[in-house]
């Protein structure tokens, strides 16, 4: 998911996009999720008791758990999230870990290269590339989101450059 900002307060600024996964299943569709799977299974377990098959019920119950654990893990991975900003002088990406850590690449925007392989169908990653360093963006966002984002890039940065140009000359 993108998300595209321009700052007012700073006017030099030309894009400011925050990119995020995507995830379809919001905190309340969660909540009904694992409450039909607790109720199935726990009716499924009664049922495995009545017919003396009691041991069932373990099963059914770790089965409970280890859905609950894999959402929890998709949703810390949700966590994740890059913000590229563009100025006139510098193209800035931070990356954000599941923990919050972050790590930071600045590139400047004349020698910038956008960099992405596409087909009829599908698209391959996105990397930024200058001076013999290359770095892919928004890895986790789906081909057309991808390609949208290049190509809001390309449109900001051919602009940045065309305004420098107009400025020096």
């Amino acid at each position: 998911m993108t998300e595209t900002t321009t700052p007012a307060k700073d006017e030099a600024s030309r894009l400011s996009a925050v990119l995020t996964p995507h995830r379809s299943l919001s905190p309340t569709g969660f909540l009904v999720v694992m409450g039909l799977l607790g109720s199935v299974s726990f009716v499924a377990g009664v049922v495995f008791l009545v017919l003396g098959a009691w041991p069932v019920i373990g099963f059914l119950g770790l089965d409970v758990l280890l859905v609950y654990w894999a959402f929890k893990a998709n949703y810390r991975a949700a966590l994740i999230r890059e913000t590229v900003d563009v100025t006139d002088d510098k193209v800035i990406v931070r990356r954000f870990d599941q923990a919050g850590r972050m790590r930071e690449w600045t590139f400047q925007p004349y020698w910038l290269k956008i960099e992405m392989t596409e087909d009829e169908d599908t698209c391959g990653p996105l990397y930024l590339s200058s001076h013999g360093r290359r770095l892919a963006v928004g890895t986790f966002l789906s081909a057309g989101e991808r390609k949208d984002f290049a190509a809001e890039l390309r449109s900001v940065l051919g602009s940045a450059s065309s305004h420098k140009n107009r400025v020096v000359g």
